[in-house]
């Protein structure tokens, strides 16, 4: 890696504003799709609470080191579609345990992705619609949560649901955190008190100490590493060189598995580099100069460190909201993804029909031999794409 200068410039107004924009866009946009995931694969509320807390810090931190380091602006993220692979995936034999065994794996995988070329080149070999196909089933169930909100609470939902249409229209960047605000509203109007905790606001982490089984190595551990890769860290490259940077992937890759081995004990469930928070950072509305506009990645990290630190005060106001009206939120906050997974798996006539095997054994939710659909999915449209693309 090469040695940072001496010399400093410090950062613009813009690029400041510009990491503070990202940063709140993708905390709010997609915590309550965390929250989901890790509550599904059998984390306690408090235990959840250290994974929401222990991914936003690592992932500030991993921004602010590797943004300063090689002057890009490099923003890093939860991984949304692993955590959405979390809320289909159901729980393990082993516990959330299990699931944190999981989670090792899956960041010594993205670790190796980094520093080992051939295995790094394996993965982005893996077809692209296949992988889109596989994210799209995987978000599909999740996508359907705003219509079974409407029928369980059916003035609450669809007020939740028309903030978010106006927003979406007015102020798209801001439709999914003015629906969260929306839903907590709905939550304190009707539910008792907040109780917060009384150990402090400052939420203080939780080790879980991992279990490995062969079940959850499989049904997690693998497709989680698929699909962070080829959902987040694939794209977060490509969306920096569009601005014109030079990345160093396997440095960034690396990066991005260290800290998802340090946040697993603690409940996180991986790291990745962002792609849409990171165009915000990477664009010229950051800073005119392309070698000032890392002060926004940063400055965004620095934010998210300050979230990660009160994200009891957020698991707090959870715990006042109807459940569903979350889940419907994060619903909301995937459509697009849904969207853009489907356009890319199906665009290729030539593997589309693989594609939807894909994403049909994905969506079923089947759970063979203990090991989720996701990974079935993926098997069954590969093979399906082997055996029509041999030639006799």
């Amino acid at each position: 890696m090469p040695a940072a200068p001496q010399t400093l410039i410090p950062p613009s107004y813009q690029a400041a504003s510009a990491g503070v924009l990202a940063a709140l866009v993708g905390f709010a946009s997609s915590f309550a799709i965390v929250i989901q995931g890790l509550s599904a694969a059998g984390a306690s509320q408090p235990e959840a609470t250290s994974g929401l807390m222990v991914l936003s810090i690592t992932m500030g931190i991993s921004a602010i080191v590797a943004s300063f380091w090689f002057k890009i602006p490099a923003s890093f993220a939860w991984s949304t579609p692993g955590a959405a692979l979390l809320a289909t995936s159901g729980q393990l034999d082993g516990g959330f345990s299990a699931a944190v065994g999981a989670f090792l794996v899956c960041g010594f995988l993205i670790t190796a992705a980094g520093l080992v070329r051939p295995f790094g080149r394996a993965v982005a070999a893996i077809p692209s619609p296949l992988a889109n196909a596989m994210l799209a089933g995987v978000l599909f169930g999740l996508c359907l949560a705003p219509v079974k909100a409407v029928s369980q609470l059916p003035f609450e939902a669809l007020l939740v649901i028309g903030v978010w249409a106006v927003a979406f229209k007015f102020l798209r960047l801001f439709a999914v955190p003015l629906a969260m605000i929306s839903t907590f509203a709905v939550g304190l109007s009707s539910g008792p008190p907040l109780q917060f905790q009384t150990g402090g606001l400052i939420t203080e982490p939780i080790l879980v100490l991992p279990t490995f089984s062969l079940e959850a190595i499989v049904s997690i551990g693998l497709p989680l590493f698929i699909v962070t890769m080829a959902s987040q860290n694939i794209p977060g490259i490509a969306v920096l060189r569009a601005y014109g940077y030079q990345p160093r992937t396997g440095s960034l890759f690396t990066i991005s598995g260290i800290f998802s081995l340090l946040s697993a004990p603690f409940g996180g469930h991986a790291v990745n580099l962002a792609a849409i928070t990171a165009a915000m950072c990477a664009n010229e509305d950051a800073h005119p100069d392309p070698a000032q506009r890392y002060w926004a990645a940063i400055t965004g990290g620095i934010v998210y460190i300050l979230f990660g630190l009160f994200a009891g005060v957020v698991m707090t106001l959870v715990a006042a909201t109807p459940a569903i009206l979350i889940e419907a939120v994060a619903g909301l906050a995937l459509l697009g993804a849904l969207a853009f997974s489907i356009s890319e798996a199906t665009k290729d006539a030539a593997t589309r029909d693989s594609a939807i095997i894909t994403f049909a054994v994905t969506a079923s939710g089947i759970s063979f031999l203990g090991v989720s659909g996701a990974f079935w999915g993926l098997l069954a449209g590969g093979a399906f794409l082997a055996l029509t693309t041999k030639k006799a």
